[in-house]
């Protein structure tokens, strides 16, 4: 067997047209494009680029993005007060929060400061807390985006066995939540795991995202499974991949994203989405 790609990259694209759309109508209707605010802390690279392909994003759907580039020594307060402004700002819908922040910062304070209708990465705990529920409102854009890229297989989520490798609180823990929502029969794996190709063996769908290249061996992959991997890690000779033995996972595999190309474009494209549904919201 060998498996079919699961294109991030256009599904994105698709997302992002919707998401421009749904912009168009509001305007249409009379009301503001919805306004999103990012908050960098520090200067470093990667948070950067992250940062600048999300205001990319924006520009291309038609968000209004407002950045707030603060220095490394800012204090927790001066951080918080910024985000109480932006909280009591009628014309804010979203904010975002670049993670990581400088050691000297609390993130866990700062995501719970954030007015959990304005928090478009999905990550307080009250949003959380619906998806827990079956009730969800803003999710977490990767677990999001996720399942999105799974709809686009056509395959029939209800009964399928999923494990999810690794149980961060950006990805593993919101994507077990997530597949539980759909029906799935859902196992959560993590460092104290025993076992993990077992685990792994018996999936119908694997999403992996845990940042160590090649956790997940190819022969572990069940014939004719799903797999999703999170994971984007650059290797010493230049080289991005993921966390899955590319090449004999895919000859085992149904479906299977590739690295780069397949969950990244997601996460931003969820963003874009999110963005629209509060703004949505906050206006009904």
């Amino acid at each position: 067997m060998s498996a079919k790609t699961i294109d991030g990259k256009q599904v994105a694209a698709d997302v992002r047209r919707k998401v421009a759309e749904g912009i168009q109508q509001r305007i249409a209707n009379g009301k503001a494009a919805p306004c999103l605010a990012v908050i960098l802390v520090g200067a470093d690279p990667a948070s950067q680029v992250y940062v600048r392909n999300k205001k990319n994003a924006c520009k291309e759907v038609g968000i209004d993005s407002r950045s707030y580039d603060l220095p490394a020594d800012t204090t927790q307060k001066q951080l918080e007060e910024l985000v109480d402004e932006l909280n009591a700002d009628p014309t804010v819908h979203g904010i975002l929060l670049q993670l990581p922040l400088p050691d000297h910062l609390d993130g866990n304070e700062i995501l719970e400061r954030i007015r959990p209708d304005k928090d478009v990465d999905g990550f307080h705990a009250f949003n959380l807390g619906r998806l827990a529920q079956r009730m969800p409102v803003l999710r977490p854009c990767t677990p999001k985006g996720v399942m999105t890229l799974l709809e686009t297989t056509g395959v029939g989520l209800h009964g399928q066995e999923a494990v999810v490798v690794g149980a961060s609180n950006i990805v593993g823990r919101p994507m077990s939540l997530e597949l539980l929502l759909a029906g799935c029969t859902v196992t959560t794996t993590h460092r104290f795991t025993r076992d993990l190709a077992g685990h792994v063996g018996r999936a119908d769908i694997v999403v992996v995202g845990v940042g160590i290249p090649g956790l997940v061996k190819g022969e572990w992959i069940k014939e004719g499974a799903i797999v999703i991997d999170v994971g984007i890690n650059r290797l010493d000779d230049g080289r991005l991949v993921g966390d899955v033995e590319y090449d004999t996972a895919a000859a085992r595999a149904a479906w299977i994203t590739p690295v780069p190309g397949g969950v990244g474009p997601m996460t931003v494209a969820t963003l874009m989405e999110n963005t629209l549904e509060a703004a949505e919201m906050l206006d009904a």
